[in-house]
């Protein structure tokens, strides 16, 4: 094990970065070239988002009121799409109004807007109500429960992760659905009369500043936000803590070249304040340098005052100090009134005051909530039928389409092998080769040659996901192979093996053994698939380059974790005559179906069932090239 594969994605994290600050410097030189770069930014964030679904009938009710002394929390729940419930409470102040309001995105504790938040009442007490949504996976909105509507994962970061990945399959992500519901959230508060519709505010802390980054740059009706226990530089915490929970990643933002300072400033110069804690495990370096951005940004743009940052000597979350801070700057910019707020009192909100539902979770007490895992499972059929008609193309379409959504370009550098070590045994000799091709992984891998090769010896390419010294040590297998006469090539693609990961820096909540290594690649827009396919294809040209090899029959053996990789080498590639495969995956939707597995991300490719499945590439390699033995 070691971490070289992990420096070797974070060169493509740090040069997109260093090309995005060159870019940025550049537009911080006048108003027009600030404006040109920050709708530019909305455009490139667009593309990679996804498209948006149709609006229809939030069909908006009312489940019960709790008065207050100076407020009152209504509950409220809505649909963000047909069947998609969405539990929320409106913390609203005495009076007529209209008010301002303000919408708050929780973090990730597995409540949700449960307990009570101390923000949203002190924005009540000071006359802005506040509407605080429950996200996918958090209060009522748990996905994974039992019939006792328990939740099954050990908390909201794991089912964010594991929901986020039959996003991704689909094109989506699960920072895409939180955004549509939010979007939905804001349009529930402009159609109550007692709201004032052009005075919309959102704030949220740690997961909810993420989903507050995300919404703001695209909501135009939103006037004043705050990003609290989030705000940093992506590049920063992709060095040295590794990618966040799947909610808190939309792929292909580093190859946007679309830093954390970014999703910010595309609101601007709209008045913005980020909160942090200087002891906060959020990188608190990196927000400060984050936010030099974001000055030089609303400075160009002529409104430096909008934007600013407030510190406290603490950690993660939303203190007192943040929240007095946080009201302050909201009625500054939404009431016209700068006078500073103090928080003298907290109120002690029963739960029962919160709950929406009968249940306390949407899945169990709507008959007809579609959870988030069977809507995905819709959109595959739905998506079904744009895959029948794309695979009509002819193959060079369909092959340009496979390797654009694997990302491997045309042209590929020459291998250099290098033998490393070779050993004799009793009837075979294994030789040690280390394949160099220039921009990618060193590849190691040992070519095995029994002592009665023949002209029709075959080659097989193991690909075991334990890796290959499993295989190798394992003298049963070995003896067979030189028995038959039959040459073995053992390789460790990128991250299996002499290059995998240490387990103790992918955290197991993500249940994932790779986990940063596959986001960082999605980041980078390079996954793991397309980089392990232009392994095999190395390993093929070591084929062509050695004279005991060339002109021999070639055939894949692989296991686990390597199937997907193993069926698009096999399309991609004719000089593979067949493949077997074992223990893996016969189709993505198999992870729609069952999205609580290990290791999904390692295979996961984002859109591809907009296309086609691991079911159309083995149809269309030929009748039998492509087999599973289980």
């Amino acid at each position: 094990m070691s971490t070289a594969y992990n420096n070797y994605l974070l060169r493509d994290v740090h040069q997109q970065y260093a090309d995005r600050k060159i870019e940025i410097e550049k537009a911080f030189a006048s108003k027009e070239k600030m404006i040109a770069y920050r709708d530019d930014c909305i455009q490139r964030y667009k593309k990679i988002m996804g498209g948006l679904p149709e609006k229809g009938n939030l069909n908006a009710r009312f489940t019960g009121s709790s008065a207050y002394e100076g407020f009152r929390i209504e509950k409220i729940i809505f649909e963000s799409l047909p069947h998609r419930y969405v539990t929320a409470n409106l913390y609203i102040p005495d009076g007529e109004g209209p008010f301002p309001a303000a919408l708050q995105l929780c973090g990730h504790g597995l409540g949700g807007k449960i307990p009570a938040s101390n923000s949203a009442l002190l924005f009540a007490q000071n006359g802005i109500a506040v509407l605080v949504v429950d996200p996918i996976g958090q209060g009522e909105r748990i996905q994974f429960i039992d019939d006792e509507s328990n939740t099954l994962t050990r908390g909201a970061t794991t089912e964010h992760t594991l929901l986020n990945a039959g996003a991704n399959l689909l094109g989506t992500s699960l920072a895409a659905l939180e955004f549509w519901d939010n979007h939905r959230a804001i349009d529930y508060l402009v159609s109550r009369e007692d709201i004032d519709k052009n005075n919309i505010g959102a704030y949220g802390s740690s997961g909810g500043g993420t989903q507050t980054s995300y919404l703001i740059g695209l909501d135009e009706r939103i006037k004043v936000a705050s990003v609290c226990s989030y705000f940093t530089q992506r590049e920063k915490v992709l060095e040295v803590y590794g990618p966040s929970d799947g909610c808190q990643h939309i792929p292909y933002e580093g190859k946007e070249h679309l830093e954390i300072a970014d999703f910010v400033l595309m609101m601007g110069p709209k008045p913005v304040l980020i909160l942090s804690g200087k002891y906060d495990f959020v990188d608190y370096w990196g927000a400060t340098q984050a936010f030099k951005e974001l000055k030089k940004g609303y400075t160009a743009l002529g409104s430096p005052e909008k934007v600013s940052m407030f510190s406290v000597e603490n950690g993660h979350g939303m203190p007192k100090p943040k929240r007095e801070a946080l009201v302050t700057w909201f009625k500054k910019w939404m009431l016209n009134d700068d006078t500073p707020v103090v928080e003298t009192e907290l109120f002690h909100i029963p739960e029962e005051d919160l709950q929406c539902t009968g249940t306390g979770q949407v899945n169990s007490a709507i008959a007809d909530n579609i959870s988030v895992p069977d809507y995905f499972l819709d959109e595959a059929k739905t998506t079904e039928e744009q895959r029948i008609e794309f695979l009509k193309n002819d193959l060079k379409t369909i092959t340009g389409k496979v390797n654009e959504i694997l990302c491997i370009g045309n042209e590929l550098e020459e291998i250099f092998p290098e033998q490393t070590g070779e050993i004799k045994m009793r009837t075979y000799d294994i030789q040690k080769y280390q394949i160099i091709r220039p921009e990618q992984m060193p590849l190691p891998c040992v070519l095995v040659l029994p002592g009665n090769i023949t002209p029709e010896s075959q080659i097989t390419i193991f690909l075991n996901e334990g890796g290959k010294d499993e295989i190798l040590s394992d003298a049963r297998t070995m003896e067979s192979y030189a028995n038959q006469g039959e040459i073995l090539i053992v390789a460790d693609l990128r991250g299996y093996g002499e290059t995998s990961d240490p387990l103790s820096l992918n955290d197991t909540k993500y249940w994932n053994r790779e986990y940063r290594n596959a986001m960082i690649s999605k980041h980078i827009g390079k996954p793991i698939v397309g980089q392990r396919v232009i392994d095999v294809k190395t390993i093929l040209d070591f084929v062509d380059t050695e004279s005991i090899l060339k002109g021999r029959i070639v055939k894949i053996k692989a296991n686990g974790t390597y199937g997907p990789v193993a069926v698009h080498a096999t399309f991609l590639d004719e000089r593979i005559s067949k493949t077997e495969i074992t223990g893996s995956i016969k189709s993505y939707t198999e992870f729609l179906k069952n999205p609580m597995q290990r290791n999904v991300y390692s295979n996961v490719l984002y859109g591809v069932l907009q296309y086609y499945d691991l079911k159309d590439l083995i149809e269309i390699s030929g009748k039998n090239r492509i087999r599973f033995l289980d």
